[in-house]
């Protein structure tokens, strides 16, 4: 099973789509100013945004992956990105800058090396 997917509600369309783009993922559909696909730079899941009048917005936060997040923070800030909170390690043992798209959709850029699936505290049964 994997996740081919991620659909969120945009109550500005548009500033979405700018956002999304100015965050680096790539357009791969467009339909009339309503739904909008896109191709994240590595991995197979993709990610897309539909107009909404009154959207829903969870409390469920989306991870981007990246190698360096203070460099990719940064590169996002040149680009008009703002950030809630600046890189910072956690107790968890990831590195997190945390950020949110113009609908109020909570997101995060995280590293977490070997951490990322096996932390010290995963269950023994689940490490073979």
């Amino acid at each position: 099973m994997d996740i081919n997917q991620i659909t969120l509600e945009a109550a500005d369309f548009d500033a979405s789509l700018a956002f999304y783009q100015r965050l680096g993922l790539t357009l791969i559909v467009l339909s009339e100013g309503r739904y909008a696909r896109f191709e994240l730079p590595s991995g197979s899941t993709t990610l897309s945004i539909h107009r909404a009048d009154t959207p829903v917005i969870s409390h469920a936060v989306l991870y981007f992956e990246v190698e360096d997040v203070d460099r990719h923070c940064e590169a996002l800030k040149a680009r008009g990105i703002l950030f809630d909170t600046e890189p910072r390690d956690e107790s968890w043992l990831w590195r997190e800058a945390r950020f949110s798209d113009p609908s109020g959709n909570r997101l995060c850029l995280y590293h977490a090396g070997s951490n990322r699936r096996f932390p010290p505290w995963r269950l023994p049964q689940a490490k073979e």
